[in-house]
């Protein structure tokens, strides 16, 4: 006699406790680090952001669970993950899949899912935001390469610091500083869009000051980029795995090959990426049920559409921080 190994219990109020509980995080930390103005418009700000952002994140892994559950994947409800003064409050949100693939094209419904439903509520968040976004004076900051916070700039600065402190040499003068930080979010081709689209062309000498909304959205475009990777059991692992099988595996390594470029050159905070890809994600990805299902047209056409999203959200440099 076979022994079928018994579900775990529904435990609803767990989900709705890191859900309560990622809400008030987000809304912490937004206001924490990028709250202005009076006690009332940081607070309409911080829930505006919060709510949008948990509307995108939530939408992206129930797209994952409604397209599981259609093809009889037994599922979890999402997990938020909330994180207290962190970053923006939380690491995002997980599904447990419990139950295998039945086949390839389950494999991208399932994968192709999640990142298309959560551009579905990131982009018309966006436009609304921008929308209502003003345009404002602001120095141009010119982006260097290797960047600043690059590895190889890092290096470059510790190299310059031990040579100072062995020959005794007086430090450079140091640059006038004012006091104020700014943030910079990286523009990808689908933020170039919207923005075009929503406030028009800006001018030299001129920024957009966005909407709560917008960074919320902004954030969404990144988690959509970052789970579109093919590697691995990411999304875009998921999808690259449906096309090529196990030599997806190669297109992973060579994934993590650009990340290694970007973490040198462009930024070192895509080295945390290239550690989670290569060491928690790894390369490999389970087979289906039943390999023998051919891929169908429409799943290429939607692997084909996926890889429009991820060039769309690609930004070499997500954030860096400038001195003014």
């Amino acid at each position: 006699m076979e022994t079928v190994p018994a579900r775990p219990a529904s435990r609803l109020w767990l989900h709705l406790l890191l859900f309560a509980l990622t809400v008030l995080t987000t809304y912490s930390a937004f206001s924490f680090y990028y709250g202005s103005g009076d006690l009332e418009q940081r607070h309409v700000h911080a829930l505006a952001f919060s709510l949008s952002l948990m509307a995108i994140l939530g939408s992206h892994e129930m797209g994952h669970y409604v397209l599981a559950r259609l093809h009889k994947v037994d599922t979890s409800l999402p997990y938020f993950i909330p994180v207290p003064y962190v970053g923006v409050g939380t690491l995002g949100a997980v599904i447990r899949i419990r139950g295998r693939i039945p086949h390839r094209n389950a494999l991208v419904d399932i994968g192709a899912a999640g990142p298309l439903a959560g551009l579905a509520v990131a982009l018309p968040l966006l436009f609304w935001g921008l929308s209502h976004s003003q345009v404002v004076d602001a120095p141009s900051v010119e982006a260097s390469f290797p960047g600043e916070s690059s590895l190889w700039g890092l290096l470059r600065e510790l190299y310059t610091w031990l040579m100072e402190q062995l020959t005794q040499a007086p430090p450079p003068p140091e640059p006038v500083f004012t006091g104020r930080i700014q943030t910079l979010f990286g523009d990808s081709l689908l933020m170039q869009g919207l923005t075009r689209l929503a406030v028009g062309p800006v001018p030299a000498g001129k920024d957009v000051l966005v909407h709560p909304v917008v960074i919320a959205g902004w954030f969404g475009l990144l988690v959509t980029l970052l789970n579109l990777l093919p590697v691995g059991q990411l999304d875009g692992g998921h999808l690259a795995f449906a096309l090529w099988g196990p030599r997806a595996r190669w297109v992973g390594k060579g994934v993590a090959l650009v990340l290694l470029l970007l973490t040198v050159f462009a930024t070192a905070s895509w080295g945390v990426w290239l550690l989670v890809t290569s060491k928690l994600v790894g390369f490999g990805h389970p087979e289906v049920v039943d390999p023998q299902v051919p891929l169908s047209r429409g799943r290429k056409w939607v692997c084909a559409l996926c890889l429009l999203a991820l060039i769309g959200c690609a930004m070499p440099v997500p954030l860096r921080q400038v001195m003014s």
